[in-house]
């Protein structure tokens, strides 16, 4: 697989801004202040809570199927390779990780069956815009801790994703949890949320590098990323953490990771973690202590390190 030197676009936004001229000209600054050479497109569709059936892919806070087409045509036409990206999160504001049931049906109780139902006919619509569109990867969720150990399930999905869709498919589990996803020999890419503490990166790449050997794939960070604040580096996944604007702080974390991962040429690239689809100014950048990079020392650093890839 082509190094990926990515960006996450376009995070929960909904109907009516996924392709607006505002959106395309971020993209555009994606790629420019960046250098930037592929764009993963996350889609955020939603389930009341953790224990919900249902998966909604059809509301406002979707784009419409057309937007979708519009941006991929847009990045496709500014010379990025596009991943699609269909991720869930939970209304009430509950992490993905933890939408889980019984393993035993109850009767009366939500049932593993019925969500894997409605999250694969919630995959399944956009593995066909993804191959219709010319996606090179599909990536088929995004850390979901607990519904990872429903291996049949995973496998069924995939299977009928490919009868959709003749790109790779990765799914990205979340940060340590590389070891515990027992359907890797199922995907062609293995992907992984890198935030880790600025300190522990030896210890970990050790770790997963042992986790993902014995499947022989491809693997690169799905995500991974920093906050510009006080603090951030050593929690980077934590984006309720309190504390002040810290430029410098985010700008050690990218510097530290890549120059430690530069060393290890079985990580086949990133997926930044995030670009806003509607940006701030950029002289607003040194006011704002999100993962956003825009108008940020990091972005300077960032555009150094993926240039220097070929």
């Amino acid at each position: 697989m082509k190094y990926v030197k990515g960006f996450t676009f376009g995070f929960m936004t909904g109907a009516g801004k996924y392709a607006d001229e505002a959106s395309k000209q971020s993209l555009k600054l994606m790629k420019e202040k960046t250098a930037s050479d592929t764009v993963i497109l996350a889609l955020s569709a939603l389930q009341d809570t953790a224990h919900s059936e249902y998966v909604d892919y059809k509301g406002s806070h979707m784009p419409t199927d057309d937007e979708v087409r519009e941006i991929i045509s847009y990045a496709q036409e500014l010379g990025l390779r596009v991943f699609l990206k269909p991720l869930v999160n939970c209304r009430n504001g509950v992490w993905r990780a933890h939408i889980n049931f019984f393993d035993v049906d109850v009767p009366c109780e939500p049932k593993w069956s019925n969500w894997f139902e409605s999250y694969t006919d919630y995959q399944l619509h956009y593995a066909e815009i993804a191959e219709e569109t010319g996606c090179e990867m599909f990536i088929i969720g995004c850390e979901m801790v607990q519904a990872q150990r429903k291996s049949d399930y995973w496998r069924g999905l995939i299977k009928k994703v490919r009868e959709k869709y003749r790109g790779l498919i990765s799914y990205n589990t979340d940060k340590y949890q590389e070891e515990h996803v027992d359907w890797w020999d199922a995907v062609d890419v293995i992907s992984s949320s890198g935030y880790y503490p600025i300190n522990d990166w030896d210890k970990q790449l050790q770790r997963i590098k042992k986790a993902i050997e014995p499947y022989n794939k491809p693997f690169f960070f799905a995500e991974s990323g920093c906050p510009s604040r006080t603090g951030s580096p050593m929690v980077p996944n934590d984006w309720t953490l309190k504390g002040t604007v810290n430029l410098k702080e985010q700008e050690n974390y990218y510097k530290t990771m890549f120059e430690r991962l530069t060393e290890e040429n079985w990580i086949r690239g990133f997926g930044l973690w995030d670009w806003p689809s509607h940006l701030y100014e950029e002289k607003d950048g040194a006011s704002d202590n999100g993962y956003a990079v825009y108008g940020k020392p990091a972005c300077e650093v960032i555009y150094s390190f993926y240039s220097s890839i070929k």
